[in-house]
């Protein structure tokens, strides 16, 4: 087979996939993969022919200085760039896609271009879904606040409105992206013990779990004695907080934990004074290697890096930046997998409680390990693979 797979420049929604493709590729399939040059490395290493669609998001957007703005400001902004480079680029992803037919369209369900080109060109698409899925019972969107900031849902109705100005121009349908299943069949990134209301998605919905691996992490060694801590934020300069990092070098500095702070690229290490001996602070570590081995996870919560902790069984601590982050931490505490900590109360000495609460609680240690039992069981990149193949010689065979 041909497969064509389409995301937008981001880390959460690209690297789910990378594993899926490396096992297509391995099965002996093609795969081209359409996303920015920022990714055309791990794109190459997972085995697709990378393909440049669209432009890295953060690029115009005013996060550069000392001070962050308010992410609600950045929202509009950010939007209306997704719907630039959508309509920038469109014209020439479809016409890649007719040069060279796939036989299906593989699209990160956030990525609106995808389900369009797919339909433009008259082939099956599948949508890749890195957190929630949404059908005719629940949405992504009964987990956000109930009464967005006016600048949100300003933003919102703008892009929606473009969105289904430009799908008419197209002779499309307007893409579904929180009300109801984004294609005809869907591929979730994670078990289907942490969707909520599991019990009403239906066979168009395979549940496989985070498929951990094709992104070629380097080694990495944990080089103390003390239980490790994992600290990251990921990897969207939007999550950029010196003033959180500060804190955990004020509550962890006393040695009793070895830890490891991913800062990103926009904090530089000098900005935050003197580091610990016991803590290694770098922009980014590779984050599969560091959990195996650490003992509790100080997260933003982003479901990828949530699925990747409960993958290793890694008990969590979320610090949640954005509103679906904000979810995400709500339901790790509602399943017993950690704790959430509040902005508000965020001190050097409820930080390190919380960490010591998580990591010495036995029913979140159990509770952890149960739902990693459910994450390595759904089977990953290899039941991906199984879905995709299966449901496209499946439409084959019916002559759809």
């Amino acid at each position: 087979m041909h497969l064509s797979f389409i995301s937008i420049p981001a880390a959460g929604h690209v690297n789910p996939t990378l594993a899926v493709v490396a096992e297509l590729v391995r099965r002996g399939h093609r795969v081209t993969y359409f996303t920015a040059t920022t990714f055309a490395k791990r794109v190459e290493r997972a085995g697709a022919e990378f393909r440049a669609s669209g432009q890295d998001w953060f690029a115009s957007l005013p996060i550069g200085g000392p001070a962050l703005p308010d992410r609600r400001q950045l929202m509009l902004p950010m939007l209306k760039r997704v719907f630039q480079d959508i309509r920038a680029d469109f014209p020439a992803l479809v016409e890649h896609l007719r040069e060279d037919p796939p036989d299906a369209v593989c699209f990160d369900a956030m990525t609106v271009s995808g389900s369009m080109a797919a339909e433009k060109i008259g082939v099956p698409a599948i949508s890749l879904m890195p957190t929630y899925a949404s059908n005719e019972h629940f949405s992504l969107r009964t987990l956000l606040p109930a009464d967005p900031p006016p600048e949100m849902a300003e933003a919102w109705a703008a892009m929606r409105g473009s969105l289904a100005e430009f799908a008419a121009e197209q002779g499309v349908g307007v893409p579904r992206m929180f009300d109801g299943p984004p294609a005809p069949f869907n591929i979730v990134f994670i078990p289907r013990e942490f969707q909520p209301m599991a019990e009403t998605f239906d066979d168009r919905f395979r549940f496989v779990g985070p498929c951990v691996g094709g992104r070629d992490d380097a080694g990495w060694s944990h080089e103390g004695t003390n239980p490790l801590l994992f600290i990251s934020l990921g990897t969207t300069p939007l999550n950029r907080r010196p003033d959180f990092f500060r804190t955990c070098l004020e509550a962890f500095g006393q040695g009793k934990w070895d830890v490891a702070m991913a800062i990103g690229e926009q904090t530089g290490p000098a900005s935050l004074g003197t580091i610990p001996q016991n803590i290694r602070v770098q922009a980014f570590f590779p984050q599969l290697q560091v959990l195996q081995q650490a003992d509790v996870f100080l997260t933003h919560a982003g479901m990828n890096s949530t699925m990747e902790a409960l993958y290793f069984g890694v008990p969590l601590v979320a610090f949640p930046q954005q509103p679906e982050q904000e979810a995400t931490a709500r339901r790790i505490e509602e399943l017993g997998l950690g704790r959430r900590l509040e902005t508000a109360d965020l001190t050097a000495a409820s930080l390190l409680q919380t960490v010591s609460e998580v990591s010495g609680n036995a029913e979140i240690r159990k509770n952890v390990a149960s739902m990693s039992g459910n994450v390595r069981s759904a089977g990953g990149a290899a039941a991906a693979a199984n879905a995709i193949e299966s449901h496209v010689q499946g439409l084959r065979e019916r002559g759809s």
